[in-house]
């Protein structure tokens, strides 16, 4: 049985990633958005919840766990991390496993994974499509988030591979300092290549 050819899709903070996985499921390419399982895992109900309360004490709460909570359990301590890691990455590849399975017809897929040369994740895609911005226009894009700090945004920029060494090793690279028009022309090109 063959499968469809898989595109990574990857970015640093403020890129504009998710702008373009939304272009890619718009013109018809399923997505699978690793960000959006982890949320619906870790939200109200979530399949993951007990065992981060439990791995995490106080981290949860009724709406699931309470990522400002979490985050100061585990963003300073590695090994803390690490434990996080443990529990949420076998059931993020889980998710993963089961959309390939539902979408085995379709010609192409998108895995939509903000850390996918950190975590070894561009090893099992056929081809990688890095999200890129220059740094200043990451900068103004995520410091104008609510809540994000200059000291939040470096500790986050610190944890991802520097965008100038995921386009080195990117099969596509996607300028998203352009209009969004043009942005998306790029998609489009890409799909065609593809």
């Amino acid at each position: 049985m063959t499968r469809p050819k898989i595109i990574g899709l990857t970015g640093s903070i403020g890129m504009g990633k998710s702008t373009v996985a939304v272009m890619f499921a718009e013109a018809g390419i399923p997505v699978f958005d690793a960000d959006a399982e982890v949320r619906a895992m870790q939200g109200p109900g979530g399949e993951l919840v007990s065992a981060i309360e439990e791995a995490f004490p106080g981290s949860t709460g009724p709406e699931g766990v309470d990522r400002d909570r979490l985050g100061h359990q585990v963003f300073a301590d590695k090994a803390a991390l690490a434990r996080l890691e443990a529990i949420v990455h076998p059931a993020v590849a889980a998710k993963r496993a089961a959309f390939l399975e539902a979408n085995q017809d379709k010609r192409a897929v998108v895995f939509d994974i903000p850390l996918l040369f950190e975590r070894g994740g561009h090893e099992s895609v056929d081809t990688v499509v890095v999200v890129s911005a220059p740094e200043a226009v990451q900068r103004a894009r995520v410091l104008a988030r609510p809540g994000m700090t200059p000291q939040k945004f470096e500790h986050i920029f610190g944890l991802q591979l520097h965008d100038t060494h995921k386009r080195e090793r990117a099969d596509h690279v996607i300028d998203t300092s352009l209009s969004l028009e043009e942005t998306r022309e790029q998609v489009e090109a890409l799909i065609a290549t593809i």
